[in-house]
């Protein structure tokens, strides 16, 4: 039950798997400056979601360190 609610908790906070920068972007059309400002901004908001799950999540270490990779990655897409 605590996993269900914390996988819940995790999607509330993350958005859906879908939506990542990237697609977003895309999504968006936008290239050139808007493209790399938008993505900037994802990605330093997308860290900063990431940072707080891992705090959240009393993660240490390389926990903390794998945690925070792949929620990026996965925020911000491959």
């Amino acid at each position: 039950m605590k996993s269900l609610v914390l996988v819940a908790a995790l999607t509330l906070i993350t958005g859906p798997a879908w939506a990542t920068c990237k697609s977003d972007a895309a999504d968006k059309k936008l290239a050139g400056a808007a493209l790399k400002s938008f993505m900037t901004k994802c990605q330093n908001d997308a860290k900063a979601a990431c940072a707080k799950t891992s705090k959240d999540m009393k993660l240490a270490g390389a926990a903390k360190n794998s945690h925070e990779k792949k929620c990026l990655t996965d925020a911000v897409g491959s």
